[in-house]
């Protein structure tokens, strides 16, 4: 098995932002380049970020009692901390989404919410720290998932940052500014869910089972989640059958789904390790245009 490096063993850095988003130009309905489905597949995706990252942190959380590393320490603090801006930086974007129209923000928030309160129960009952047997499989699955969920959000991540056509589709600046940063952050913490799994003796066999399974169904989940946002609350888009058409096309022709599910199945390899794939560079680069002299989020910093 292969191990982060030094080099890319990189401690994320916690950063206070804020994004005015509408603000001074009002977002427009569809404001992923006018795509209707894509718009809507953003839309949904940012209401499941807040209770999804809540989660991730609870399954690392649980286990921060075993890391004796000091530096995986650091990378964990830096992680929970990176996650909850996240949420925060989200639910800023939601609550604009709500207001144009878009639904799926409290079934997202409802599930989480149910969701935290039968891991609290459980943790109160059985403490990992005093019954570190009592359901074993399901918090190292829940911890495998967020390594799971990491590798693909790395994937993306890699992705938006690298390719002048994904860079092009964020026609919103305060959407693209959001998008960019969270992306950077998600490169920066890559592996420290995976790296905790493995701190904590996690089982191989069980986060490849659940990184096979998640590669396997993920783009059918966000294009069923995308159609079914479509449905629900955009009958404006309804009448325009032929746009939407032409719309899904340009989404599966898009340089940004080619090979998407080939590079989200290595995760499902035994022996994987995010850090197989060096993003350094596209860090390098991006940290120097957002966070640089003249860097774009500058002002956008607390």
């Amino acid at each position: 098995m292969s191990a982060p490096t030094l080099s890319k063993a990189l401690y994320p850095k916690v950063r206070r932002i804020v994004f005015p988003f509408g603000q001074p130009v009002p977002m427009d309905k569809y404001f992923v380049d006018g795509n209707i489905p894509l718009s809507h597949l953003i839309a949904q995706m940012s209401f499941v970020f807040p209770p999804g990252e809540e989660a991730f942190i609870r399954s690392v959380r649980r286990y921060s009692h075993l890391i004796t590393d000091p530096g995986l320490k650091k990378r964990v603090a830096g992680f929970i901390g990176q996650e909850a801006v996240h949420g925060l930086q989200h639910r800023d974007l939601n609550d604009k989404l709500v207001e144009m129209g878009y639904r799926g923000w409290e079934l997202s928030e409802n599930l989480g919410k149910k969701n935290e309160e039968r891991e609290n129960r459980m943790d109160a009952q059985w403490p990992p720290a005093q019954y570190p047997e009592k359901y074993r499989l399901a918090r190292f699955a829940m911890l495998a998932a967020t390594a799971t969920a990491e590798h693909g959000t790395a994937v993306l991540a890699e992705r938006l940052l690298s390719l002048p056509e994904a860079q092009a589709l964020m026609t919103d600046p305060e959407v693209k500014n959001l998008l960019n940063w969270h992306a950077f952050e998600e490169l920066e913490h890559k592996s420290v869910a995976f790296d905790v799994y493995r701190a904590v003796d996690g089982p191989e066999w069980l986060r490849v089972a659940i990184a096979r399974v998640t590669a396997a169904t993920i783009v059918p989940v966000l294009v069923i989640g995308s159609l079914i946002s479509i449905l629900g609350c955009d009958r404006g888009a309804l009448r325009r059958p032929i746009k939407i058409a032409k719309d899904v096309v340009q989404v599966f022709k898009h340089p940004i789904m080619k090979g998407l599910r080939k590079d989200m199945k290595l995760a499902g390899r035994r022996g994987f390790h995010p850090d197989d794939i060096d993003t350094t560079p596209l860090l390098d680069k991006w940290n120097a245009e957002l966070f640089g002299d003249n860097g774009a989020l500058l002002d956008h910093l607390k």
